[in-house]
């Protein structure tokens, strides 16, 4: 959802860290990283194909049925689960007013799995908000403008993301308690950098729906960008309250920490909000280990307290996530002048 955002928000982290490569002196070697099992897919809407944002995919075990680990698909509708075990799992996706739906894998014979899941309209059940919470049914009208809004999304560009807006626009016309469109109306704005247009539509969600989590954490980009770091906390705060297993949640509560260590010269006195900051990006990390921005930042934390190897293997595997990402040739500079201060030294420094 956020990834356009996250130029704004993360270009100020390199550029901090850039300073602190001269006087590096020693490094560490960072842990080993040997091959590992995993399954990866994709989730998508059945009607369009667009991708599906924002939705909770679980890894339950074949054979018991227990539950393995869970994960939030990203903005294409992506998802991946690492360091598995030989064995046979099911991955399965429930979406309020869609049908279940899910897919066995098989890790006993092979490194990984591929897994597609189509998200279908389920005509017996109410449809809902992504937040939970009952929104009565969405006339025919608004919701084939929302699915238009949706696709348009899907294109990208600017120019699609307009249209797209427009349709959003359309359906909360026909519908004004359409909860959801709202919601892609104001992440739409966002992207276009209609930011006090986004705030509105944003705040506008939350009065027809006070638990919709995702407009506390679209609250909490545009707070950020602001460097309104009390309210962006607040936001997100309410956010995590009612959705604690968002990755991206955890990742801006990490930043708004970040954004206050910066602010404080002395490292000693920094350290106690750089540790509140490293545990948020420890949690983001932890629901999405392939969260590249959180390798981003981490790295920068590690850097900060002179970790030198452990900020490295993080940098390295935000390249590896995103070689051509917002960050990466600001990224790649950062790492060559790590290298070349610490090269020659001692390897005795943690």
């Amino acid at each position: 959802m956020f990834s356009n955002r996250l130029r704004l928000l993360l270009s100020s982290i390199v550029a901090l860290t850039l300073g602190h490569v001269v006087g590096l002196a020693q490094i560490q070697n960072g842990p080993s990283s040997g091959a590992t099992l995993e399954i990866h897919g994709q989730v998508r809407f059945a009607e369009g194909g667009a991708p599906a944002e924002n939705v909770l995919v679980r890894l339950e075990s074949y054979d018991s049925g227990g539950s393995i680990s869970e994960a939030f698909t990203d903005r294409l509708g992506k998802f991946r689960f690492s360091g598995l075990q030989p064995a046979q799992y099911s991955v399965k996706v429930h979406q309020s007013g869609y049908r279940d739906t899910q897919q066995t894998v098989d890790l006993q014979t092979s490194s990984s799995g591929l897994v597609m899941l189509q998200l279908s309209k389920d005509a017996t059940r109410t449809s809902t908000s992504t937040s939970g919470t009952i929104d009565a049914a969405v006339p025919a009208p608004a919701q084939k403008e929302f699915d238009k809004g949706v696709a348009a999304l899907a294109e990208g560009g600017k120019d699609k993301t307009t249209v797209a807006a427009r349709y959003f626009e359309k359906a909360i016309a026909i519908y004004p308690k359409f909860v959801e469109a709202r919601l892609k109306l104001g992440t739409a704005y966002m992207d276009l950098e209609q930011w006090e247009k986004a705030e509105q539509a944003l705040e506008q969600t939350l009065k027809f729906d006070a638990r919709a989590a995702n407009a506390f954490f679209a609250l909490s980009e545009i707070y950020l960008r602001q460097n309104k770091l009390s309210e962006a906390e607040e936001v997100l705060t309410k956010g995590l309250a009612i959705e604690d297993r968002s990755f991206q949640g955890h990742l801006n509560l990490a930043r708004v920490n970040w954004e206050r260590a910066r602010q404080i010269k002395d490292l000693n006195q920094a350290k106690p909000t750089l540790e509140k900051c490293y545990q948020q990006v420890k949690q983001a990390l932890t629901l999405n280990p392939n969260l590249a921005a959180a390798h981003l930042l981490k790295g920068n934390l590690l850097l900060r307290v002179a970790r030198t190897s452990e900020a490295l293997t993080e940098f390295d595997e935000y390249l590896r996530l995103e070689p051509n990402g917002p960050m990466s040739v600001e990224t790649r500079v950062l790492v060559d002048r790590i290298r070349k201060a610490t090269a020659g030294h001692s390897n005795n420094f943690r």
